[in-house]
């Protein structure tokens, strides 16, 4: 990944738009990332530097979907590159009944078939009122439990205080570049595609260079 393009928007806007296509997401490189950020550290070093390391400043994100959904969260420099740092990956969920025990799942059967998961093909709300500043799209579809290689298709937005926000492993995208979008707007639908293994979304926020963590607006969140 070219830092520098993102560190730099005003001398190389064209090229800091195509690294965040290329790269901004280490879901491209997540391996390399994760390994990096581990080499010549002992686990007790990286406590250590978190400890001392400032709280990050948060995001108040509207809602990805319409409907009850889960999030892992990336660790503190679990995977250092701004749309990665602090990120969350989400899937949608169902009570689903098997002989009279109701569980929340993720997915129907054996979870096999992309349609098989709740948030397949779903829309994707806009996180928050935004330009949208970049689009990519990878038309390969992956098989649930095969990871698939990079790039995700994503959209890139922008607020009006300078913060950026990625959606990575969408579809059908319903936006282009430089239109102004909404928050709790349907731009997409959850797709599988790029360094991914099931139907999800990828969101990640950062604003001057630093990650930011990322909390729900529960005013707006759906009610199962």
């Amino acid at each position: 990944m070219d830092r520098a393009a993102i560190q730099e928007p005003a001398r190389r806007p064209v090229h800091r738009l195509r690294s965040l296509a290329a790269g901004v997401l280490a879901l491209a490189v997540a391996p390399l990332a994760h390994a990096d950020a581990r080499t010549g550290a002992s686990a007790d070093a990286r406590a250590a530097a978190a400890a001392s390391a400032p709280l990050p400043a948060q995001f108040l994100a509207h809602p990805l979907f319409a409907a009850s959904y889960a999030c892992s969260e990336h660790a503190w420099g679990e995977l250092p590159y701004l749309g990665d740092d602090l990120g969350q990956d989400c899937v949608q969920q169902q009570f689903v009944d098997e002989g009279g025990h109701a569980f929340m799942k993720s997915y129907r059967g054996d979870g096999r078939r992309n349609e098989d998961w709740f948030g397949w093909d779903q829309p994707v709300l806009s996180p928050c009122d935004c330009t949208v500043l970049k689009v990519g799209v990878n038309a390969t579809t992956n098989v649930p439990g095969v990871l698939g290689k990079p790039p995700a298709s994503m959209v890139v937005l922008q607020a009006a205080d300078g913060t950026r926000v990625v959606l990575a492993h969408v579809q059908s995208l319903s936006v282009k570049e430089g239109e102004q979008v909404r928050a709790g707007q349907a731009i997409a639908r959850v797709g599988n595609n790029g360094y991914s293994r099931m139907p999800h979304i990828h969101i990640g926020a950062w604003k001057d260079k630093q990650a930011l963590q990322i909390r729900w607006d529960q005013r707006a969140m759906p009610v199962p």
